[in-house]
């Protein structure tokens, strides 16, 4: 079998560009992958353009041959950029192969150790009606500013009486700049009254997570985390900036919070020290970012190694979900899954889903290969537009994390 063509098809889902890779080969098999860096998809394009030059041609069955020379061939390692066109490539290589042997993806990876994997979103990520049901009737969750701190923590309560209604055991929610400049302190006791309310609400029928998105300095992070420890909260994650893992051996020091991060690093290099200074609770690997499933797995290894689980980042779409689901599925390690949008609610005409959410669950495809089918004629219908992130100001005008 040889690959004979690789394509790249940006398609604008509510809330997110989706940035698609399409791996076909001479034998009819068509493998599908999804890149990061969604909202710099045009360098994606550009990326994957240079990457096929040679990627045509070869065994798409040689996987780990192909990531190795996609990683290392441009002399220069991979970062975020190339990191991601590689892991939408990575991940329809995957695709190929199980199809190929006529299994899903994560029989290739040693077989299931669960049955299922649990899962969690928060409210405030949710865009429109159109990706989620409960979007148009409550305003919180389209993201629309709290008209105050008491209001916010009311609806987080809601919310969570709602999850914990539907089945979901994990309840996530992240500082918001309100109405105005980011003001880090203030954003930090605005959350932490929202987890009291929370668990006021539900009890610990929940377990709370706050994503603090990069967002605050280490003494701000470890003042946050401080707090957080009376609720009994299950992890903080991104407490501070990706680029500065040292940070995390201070924030480990003075507090008992369990901590992740990770989301935002392109490699097991990047996570080695982390892990094994046994930083961090939750590896956060994404998939789309890190390298695809070749490289996802190995930072699972070495993870598993220090009791340190895995908290796949999902802020994408249905081929991202199904990439993280069959790791998660034939990872021991695995925690719970990420998912802002469940199976079958994101562009459906689109994104055909072996797999389903059942009561705050992942259920197990059982077709060959990713689980996850795309069709390009019908995403045609939904072309990609040029998108930016919120940027965030403070009170002096100058810039923050967003």
């Amino acid at each position: 079998m040889k690959i004979t063509g690789i394509e790249v098809h940006p398609v604008q889902a509510p809330g997110r560009t989706l940035v698609v890779i399409l791996v076909k080969t001479d034998e009819g098999l068509t493998g599908v992958g999804e890149a990061g860096l969604q909202r710099r998809w045009k360098a994606i394009e550009g990326a994957v353009e240079h990457l096929k030059r040679w990627l045509i041609g070869e065994d798409p069955m040689r996987i780990e041959h192909l990531w190795q020379r996609m990683s290392r061939g441009g002399f220069y390692p991979a970062d975020r950029l190339i990191g991601s066109a590689i892991s939408g490539i990575d991940i329809a290589l995957w695709d190929i192969k199980g199809q190929a042997l006529g299994v899903p993806v994560y029989e290739l990876l040693g077989g299931r150790c669960r049955d299922h994997v649990e899962c969690f979103f928060q409210p405030g990520y949710l865009t429109s009606a159109a990706a989620h049901p409960r979007a148009a009737s409550h305003p919180r969750e389209t993201g629309a500013a709290p008209e105050d701190p008491a209001a916010e923590a009311s609806e987080a309560a809601a919310a969570a009486r709602r999850y914990v209604e539907e089945g979901y055991r994990y309840f996530r929610i992240a500082p918001s700049p309100g109405k105005g400049a980011f003001r880090p302190r203030d954003a930090a006791r605005r959350a932490i009254a929202q987890l009291r309310a929370v668990r006021e609400a539900v009890g610990h029928a929940v377990e709370l997570m706050v994503d603090l998105h990069t967002r605050l300095d280490p003494p701000e992070a470890v003042r946050f985390c401080l707090e957080c420890e009376p609720l009994d909260v299950f992890v903080v994650e991104d407490p501070i900036r990706s680029e500065h893992p040292a940070g995390y051996r201070r924030i480990r020091r003075q507090t008992r919070v369990p901590l992740a991060a990770g989301e935002q690093w392109a490699s097991k290099w990047e996570f080695r020290a982390a892990i094994e200074e046994e930083l961090i609770d939750y590896a956060r690997v994404d998939l789309c970012i890190a390298g695809g499933l070749t490289e996802g797995r190995k930072i699972a290894a070495m993870a598993e190694a220090h009791l340190v689980k895995l908290l796949l980042h999902n802020p994408l779409g249905p081929v991202c979900t199904a990439a993280s689901l069959q790791l998660d599925l034939a990872c021991d390690n695995a925690g719970p899954q990420e998912v802002l949008w469940p199976p079958q609610s994101m562009l459906p005409d689109v994104f055909q889903c072996d797999f389903a959410m059942e009561r705050g669950r992942l259920t197990a495809p059982a077709s060959a290969g990713l689980g996850v089918r795309f069709d390009a004629e019908a995403a045609k219908a939904h072309p990609a537009e040029m998108t930016e992130p919120p940027h965030w100001r403070r009170d002096d005008g100058s810039f923050t994390n967003y």
